[in-house]
């Protein structure tokens, strides 16, 4: 009798250690998800999920882009492919039917594509300022001009070095308008370099040249520290550098993602986008690169 107690004494213990495993550790416990909790949904795939965005080499160069872009295709699910050139190459490519939305900055031009039945909605939204730099010493004295036109002719009258982009850009085209009918020709004033290369290409240029130049700001400081430049004159009445969104005609050109176009120009416009255009810049340079338009 006593030996049949002991053994089932033994089993109703093996019983209950077995049912003490079988509870949840304490760290278990607290790991648990609450029941309440949900998760975000995963985004959806687009059914067309690359967007071709042309653009001016600006927005690219200063680091813009790369720094909205993720925080677009996390969003959305799109992948947004990048052509950067200057406007005029940047508007021709959508012209050519490989860009699905531009990001430019030159209005003449893009009334024009718009008024070619070439682009839906001319779109301005955002905007810097173009500068001009040159030697620390400022040979042509350009510093305390009262405007662009007028520190250009102290630069053409001293025939200081100047870097054109002269690539049909839309810094090229402010440039021009600058000089009015006083456009030097690079074929007869030596001291006039036409570059025919993008913006950083031809800062780079300037700097080792020690060159004036005409640039937009926002390029200049993401690239301050590798230059032998200063601003000799910032931000005069007209030197102001709008950026447009416009959306490629589907009815135009064949194989546009439309609703891809649509949702970029959509996030670009937003609230979020705006709030982060108006901070880019601010914690490295002190000062944001580009400024919101009001809406």
């Amino acid at each position: 009798m006593k030996k049949l107690f002991a053994i089932l004494l033994a089993l109703v213990m093996l019983a209950g250690f077995a049912a003490c495993g079988a509870k949840q550790t304490p760290a278990e416990e607290t790991t648990a998800a609450p029941a309440d909790v949900t998760t975000e949904a995963p985004v959806e795939t687009p059914a067309n999920m690359v967007i071709r965005l042309s653009t001016t080499t600006s927005v690219n160069d200063s680091g813009l882009l790369p720094y909205l872009l993720p925080t677009f295709e996390a969003k959305t699910g799109y992948k947004v492919e990048v052509q950067s050139a200057g406007t005029g190459a940047a508007i021709q490519k959508a012209i050519d039917g490989n860009a699905d939305v531009i990001l430019v900055h030159a209005k003449a031009s893009e009334e024009e594509f718009i008024a070619d039945g070439y682009g839906v909605e001319r779109l301005p939204f955002m905007y810097n300022y173009f500068v001009i730099v040159g030697p620390k010493d400022d040979p042509a004295g350009v510093k305390d001009s009262a405007d662009a036109a007028t520190a250009f002719g102290k630069i053409r009258e001293s025939e200081s070095k100047f870097i054109s982009r002269g690539d049909e850009s839309g810094t090229h085209k402010a440039e021009l308008k600058i000089w009015g009918d006083e456009k030097p020709d690079p074929a007869e004033d030596a001291w006039y370099i036409s570059a025919g290369q993008g913006m950083g290409a031809c800062l780079t240029m300037a700097s080792e040249q020690q060159a004036y130049c005409l640039t937009d700001k926002a390029t200049f400081l993401s690239m301050k520290d590798t230059l032998d430049l200063d601003i000799v004159l910032a931000e005069g009445d007209d030197m102001k550098n709008t950026y447009s969104l416009i959306a490629v005609n589907p009815e135009k050109i064949d194989g546009i993602n439309v609703v891809g176009a649509q949702a970029f120009i959509d996030w670009m416009l937003s609230d979020e986008a705006s709030e982060m255009i108006a901070k880019y810049g601010e914690a490295q340079y002190g000062a944001a690169l580009f400024y919101l338009l009001e809406k």
